[in-house]
């Protein structure tokens, strides 16, 4: 049995789009730090970008008190990234951008602050479904392909070799045990990486192909065996002129199966994308939290397995409802886990945004990267002696 995940790096066009609009808001963010902001005063942001061939549109809705050049910070965002020049597929000097945002609905805005509303506490920003996924596969309590394919675009991005464009996607595959459902070993590896022939003496891909297995096989040392098998570039050629939004359009929120557990099988994403609202939408603040109670959950020895699923209504601050899925491997029964859950756990936006430090841009810097594997605070087990007491154990 095999089990394969995806992963992205962060110069493919789906993630440079994530990049402008969290780069916005976390700019929004620093702006109105300056302002006094507190949770009551916050921005609030839903952040839509298409990146086209050599054109940025940026839109949605935004309600702040702050201004921000948006030309100025979609260009640093991509130049930040590496897109210095058409060669590579995308240059940030000469990008065209459009701006395309309005302010925010009243009638949503309405619900999602503490001083106006029908509950006068700061509520969901939409109705929506979130999933947050845990196992013991590793100690980052993530499942094993998800972190090894997250590792390699990691070690990608950061290599040095200017051969490497910043667009690429990987794919690993394990063999799982049928019988105990856990991984024995990595048996495929899948690297597509854009190739900026100028640094190129010639045009020799086999060279190429070897500098890549490098990369990829010592990133994941210690999984890597003899019969590992690794394949470059399956088309044969991918040049850097021809890649990023050269090749493909980027849309915000189009890698939310790769952003959240990399299609690893009962690890579903949530409804909506997350790195380009504001954390009063629950799209992204209880992205966060199903994430660190089902963490937590694993970490305190209640299941080897667990998905947490939080579903919240417009303008109501507490979920909507709340269900549990230890997939037969908890200590405990899902539906006591669940009225745990709601006893020890602050879901509600205000408690999400303050636990998590939500209005910490330089957050919203890194979470397009990856949501989990970081030291963030959503993924603290700080609740497992909680968990323990609770469950009796």
């Amino acid at each position: 049995m095999q089990i394969s995940s995806e992963s992205v790096k962060v110069g493919h066009p789906d993630v440079v789009a994530d990049m402008i609009a969290a780069n916005i808001i976390a700019t929004i963010l620093d702006r109105e730090h300056q302002k006094g902001m507190d949770i009551n005063t916050m921005p609030h942001c839903g952040i839509e970008v298409f990146l086209g061939k050599g054109l940025c549109v940026v839109g949605g809705e935004v309600s702040t008190r702050a201004w921000i050049d948006l030309d100025a910070c979609v260009r640093e965002t991509v130049l930040g990234l590496g897109y210095n020049d058409s060669a590579v597929g995308l240059n940030g000097n000469s990008l065209g951008v459009l701006n395309a945002i309005i302010p925010q609905s009243p009638d949503i805005n309405m619900g999602s602050r503490a001083d106006s509303g029908k509950y006068k506490e700061i509520g969901a920003g939409d109705q929506g479904i979130m999933y947050g996924f845990a196992c013991d596969e590793t100690p980052e309590l993530l499942p094993l392909t998800y972190v090894l394919v997250s590792r390699m675009m990691r070690a990608f991005e950061s290599c040095g070799d200017p051969v490497f464009a910043p667009d690429g996607k990987g794919q690993v595959s394990v063999d799982y045990d049928d019988k105990t459902g856990k991984p024995l070993r990595l048996a495929k590896i899948l690297m597509s990486n854009a190739i900026d022939y100028r640094f190129m003496k010639g045009k020799n891909s086999g060279t190429i192909e070897k500098r890549a297995r490098k990369i990829a096989f010592d990133c994941l040392r210690g999984c890597v065996d003899k019969k590992t098998e690794f394949l470059f570039n399956p088309t044969g050629e991918w040049q850097a002129v021809n890649s990023c939004s050269a090749a493909d359009s980027g849309i915000t929120g189009r890698k939310l199966v790769v952003q959240f557990y990399g299609g690893y099988p009962g690890a579903q994403p949530g409804g909506g994308a997350v790195v380009n609202k504001s954390p009063e939408k629950v799209d992204c603040s209880a992205a966060f939290g199903s994430r660190y109670v089902a963490k937590n959950i694993v970490a305190a020895g209640l299941a080897a397995k667990c998905s947490v699923q939080l579903a919240y209504a417009i303008g109501m601050a507490k979920p909507f409802s709340i269900y549990v899925n230890t997939f037969g491997t908890g200590k405990i029964t899902d539906k006591k886990l669940g009225g745990i859950i709601e006893k020890l756990f602050d879901l509600t936006p205000a408690g999400m945004i303050r636990r998590f430090d939500l209005l910490n841009s330089n957050i919203y810097r890194r979470i397009p990267r990856t949501l989990f594997m970081d030291n963030y605070p959503w993924e603290k087990t700080d609740m497992v002696k909680a968990l323990k007491k609770e469950a009796g154990k």
